[in-house]
């Protein structure tokens, strides 16, 4: 089971403090440092210093570590054009050595898209657009050097592009797709997706969203277990109740409700919770630390949990 970070700055954290929770996590030995995309706070709160970009914050981040794998869980659609998209991944790509990895969804968050003026179409055309959107990013990525890319969709048109810089990675970064989309979702996912996410899911619901993914790639005549299945959870552990408590407080937070929807409670809990996905298919788990300033946090996770996983 791979554990990777997952941090979600636009509740309240500064470019320093994601950067500092990142080259903790890679000295750790934790797999992977994964944020939101997202321009407004969710929920009640401060929500200085506000949000930071996703791809000046993970281009910088690129090179201040040099091992853990980086990426986005996951980058909205709405938010930019595809060929934009396509020249800062692999930018970024190339800035980590290869060690990106997208994940790209249609976006839901109608608020934040008022909030900063940026359009909201109904979910139709949000997933039209990601859809496009897939197809253009790994067809330019795939261009062969030395040709030219274009594309004529409903949303978008491309004519005669280089598709360049080329990624670093050989095909391009992995793609993650995700979600509880009952039939798009999956066969995105079959078609693009070197992994399936789905985040904060009951066991029961993990397990039929991963067989509908399952379905959808042997319906593509594809290995369903050429993904890899993963799945994200808040994270909320201590060696005492109080510890426990306390850390639910910071986050703003039910113990027993995080015990229900989360990897929550003592090391050996969240070892049981760990090991129930993996029972259920995923491969890899995303902990979710919402306290960014906890960074003993991540050392009890990486101590009193990955260390014990097989």
């Amino acid at each position: 089971m791979d554990l990777r970070v997952f941090v979600e700055p636009q509740q309240g954290a500064s470019y320093a403090q994601q950067a500092a929770v990142a080259r903790t996590a890679e000295e750790l030995g934790f797999d992977g440092f994964f944020r939101s995309d997202h321009y407004l706070r969710m929920g009640e709160g401060d929500a200085l210093p506000g949000p930071t970009d996703t791809w000046v914050t993970l281009g910088a981040i690129a090179r201040e570590t040099s091992t853990i794998r980086l990426g986005t869980l996951v980058a909205s659609a709405t938010f930019r054009l595809p060929g934009q998209l396509a020249v800062a991944v692999a930018q970024i790509d190339d800035m980590s050595a290869g060690r990106f990895e997208l994940g790209l969804g249609a976006g839901w968050f109608d608020t934040e898209h008022t909030a900063y003026g940026i359009p909201f179409p109904t979910l139709g055309q949000r997933f039209d657009m990601l859809t496009e959107q897939l197809e253009i990013i790994t067809g330019m990525w795939a261009a062969p050097l030395d040709s030219q890319y274009s594309f004529e969709g409903d949303h978008y048109g491309l004519v005669g592009s280089p598709a360049l810089p080329k990624p670093v990675q050989p095909g391009g970064p992995p793609i993650i797709i995700g979600g509880y989309g009952a039939k798009r979702t999956p066969a995105l996912a079959a078609q693009y997706a070197s992994e399936f996410n789905l985040p904060f899911p009951p066991l029961e619901i993990y397990r039929s969203m991963c067989d509908n993914v399952r379905a959808a790639c042997e319906a593509r005549r594809r290995d369903p277990e050429s993904l890899t299945y993963s799945v994200a959870q808040v994270v909320c552990c201590g060696t005492s109740e109080s510890e426990i408590a306390r850390r639910a407080a910071r986050i703003g937070r039910d113990v027993d409700e995080l015990r229900k929807n989360g990897c929550a409670g003592t090391p050996a809990e969240v070892l049981d919770r760990i090991a129930a996905f993996a029972e259920a298919g995923a491969g890899r788990l995303y902990l979710q630390f919402l306290d960014m300033d906890d960074l003993d946090h991540l050392h009890l996770v990486a101590e009193e949990v990955m260390r014990l996983l097989p």
